[in-house]
């Protein structure tokens, strides 16, 4: 996985700094996220480890995609076809949803209940996060009876457990230490 993040990194980033200067973020990440999902198509697959040429690459691609791509778009995908990395294009769509999120000052946050949360608690929590972390947070909930009681919250390599179970578990530990 890192040898195919690494082959589809600079494609990513020159299609991202593109789209800023340009005003397309949002266009570009349609895009790529479209013709990403084309290439994790199997009969696609087929064809890209197959023993068509560049040209006959392009072109099918390209016509697969149709209106989806733009004329920049459809060069990416020509540059890629002629270096033979379209199969990386899933890898570029993601790293290229990063940049994005990155420069929105944007994250994506997980966060578990016990019960389901009311939109108040939601717009509560969201607030405190954008404070804490300094960016615009998008809550992911969801419902984990489990738990028992509080929140399991994760954004990125941020884990809040302030869950009854993990509460207990921690006891736990400490108290065969």
């Amino acid at each position: 996985m890192s040898e195919l993040t690494t082959v589809a990194r600079p494609y990513a980033k020159a299609a991202f700094d593109y789209a800023v200067e340009n005003n397309k973020v949002e266009a570009w990440l349609n895009m790529l996220t479209f013709a990403g999902e084309v290439a994790n198509n199997e009969s696609v697959q087929d064809l890209l480890h197959g023993t068509a040429s560049a040209d006959q690459l392009s072109e099918i691609f390209i016509k697969v995609c149709d209106e989806q791509l733009d004329d920049h778009g459809q060069n990416l995908i020509k540059v890629m076809a002629d270096n033979k990395r379209l199969s990386a294009l899933p890898e570029v769509a993601r790293l290229f949803a990063e940049f994005k999120a990155e420069y929105d000052k944007q994250i994506d946050v997980s966060v578990t209940s016990a019960v389901e949360l009311d939109a108040k608690q939601k717009e509560s929590l969201a607030k405190s996060l954008e404070e804490r972390l300094a960016k615009k947070v998008k809550l992911n909930c969801r419902v984990d009876e489990s738990i028992v009681g509080g929140l399991l919250i994760q954004a990125g390599d941020m884990v809040i457990d302030s869950t009854v179970r993990g509460k207990l578990d921690r006891l736990a530990t400490v108290l065969q230490s």
